[in-house]
């Protein structure tokens, strides 16, 4: 199976990328990445990397580890420009999330959000995480489909943790995430209260909404099931 993932220059969630790269990868899926010019290689957030404040809040040493895996594979620089997708090319579509400010370039996209609707169309399978729930939002594809996104309760508990020293790092846009996404009329679901992150072998934390064709998750804490139910729905 053949999956597009389109992803921004730079600023894009490591966890959320690299998690469903490795298990979609080795459940012997293609990956193949778009970017808003062919050939660009991006990059995910380098706080992410580093530790967002004093060391924490970042990638967890796996989700890190895939992505150094990641970016050492050629396909990851031979990306496909956003105007050049052809949906029906593709079996399957994953939009991931990020909140620092490079995502903007991809959640604001008007190129990327009409190639999102007709693949949206061809009622294939589609996975969103966290931010990247907005393009949907945005592509006006949601209205009555169950969903959950970035919960407002996590989106604001990280940026008061943060404001004093990163500003609105946490903020990309002046709406919460999930704000934007009921707005749209789909039918939020905001999982448990809980900053638990589900692991490769523990999905008790996780949380994911699945309707039909599509399956959303909240935040990175959710990517490891999250790719598991999009392989799922590949594959059944």
């Amino acid at each position: 199976m053949r999956i597009l993932m389109p992803l921004p220059d730079h600023d894009f969630d490591v966890t959320e990328v690299a998690v469903p790269w490795r298990l979609l990868t080795d459940a012997g899926h293609q990956v193949v990445f778009a970017t808003a010019r062919a050939g660009t290689r991006p990059a995910a957030d380098p706080r992410l990397l580093t530790g967002v404040i004093f060391g924490q809040l970042g990638a967890d040493p796996e989700p890190k580890r895939f992505y150094g895996d990641l970016t050492n594979d050629p396909a990851f620089a031979a990306t496909v420009a956003w105007e050049a997708i052809e949906p029906s090319e593709y079996d399957g579509l994953i939009l991931a999330g990020g909140h620092a400010p490079g995502m903007r370039q991809y959640l604001a996209s008007e190129v990327l959000r009409t190639k999102v609707a007709d693949f949206w169309r061809l009622e294939r399978p589609v996975g969103a995480i966290c931010h990247g729930v907005i393009v949907l939002a945005r592509a006006g594809v949601l209205e009555g489909r169950r969903t959950t996104c970035l919960p407002k309760y996590m989106e604001r508990m990280a940026y008061y943790a943060t404001a004093w020293k990163l500003g609105r790092y946490y903020r990309t846009y002046p709406a919460y995430v999930e704000d934007e996404v009921r707005a749209t009329g789909a039918k939020f679901e905001r999982g448990p209260v809980s900053t638990a992150r589900g692991t490769a072998t523990d999905d008790g934390p996780a949380f994911t909404v699945q309707d039909g064709n599509y399956v959303s998750a909240r935040w990175p804490g959710d990517a490891y099931l999250f790719a598991r139910r999009f392989d799922q729905l590949l594959t059944t």
